[in-house]
């Protein structure tokens, strides 16, 4: 199967789960507010479909990395720095109120003006850190 049609199908994927979620749930599918519902002090009331969503990100994680290794491959960068740049992902969904599958995904479906500018800063910052991150390799 193409590049080209494995993305599509990935992002019909995303897209459905996405659709089903709020026709379900009428929630959002944004990554950092279902994990940030399970963290005190908000503790959500729904932890049930929070938990199984992210158990699945994790099955699928895990299933990818085991059925085709070489399409996720290894870190090119220490765990010490992946760890930092995690945490500083997570800080910068807390400083924007949403990550880039809230607001990439949902929001500029729903065409969010905000989602937009989210998704635009996002890319700017990512593009600039990789141009940085590219240049001491």
């Amino acid at each position: 199967m193409s590049t080209a049609l494995l993305a599509l199908l990935g992002g019909v994927m995303i897209g459905g789960a996405a659709a089903l979620l709020l026709w379900a749930h009428g929630r959002i599918a944004g990554i950092s507010g279902i994990l940030g519902s399970l963290l005190p002090p908000t503790l959500a009331p729904d932890r049930g479909w929070r938990l199984a969503f992210l158990a699945g990100l994790l099955v699928a994680g895990a299933l990818g990395a085991r059925l085709a290794p070489a399409a996720i491959g290894a870190s090119v960068r220490s765990l010490p720095l992946v760890i930092v740049a995690g945490l500083l992902v997570g800080f910068g969904t807390r400083l924007g109120n949403g990550c880039t599958s809230g607001h990439g995904v949902c929001g500029l479906a729903r065409m969010s003006t905000r989602s937009a500018v989210a998704v635009a800063t996002f890319l700017a910052t990512g593009a600039i850190t990789a141009w940085i991150a590219g240049a001491g390799s």
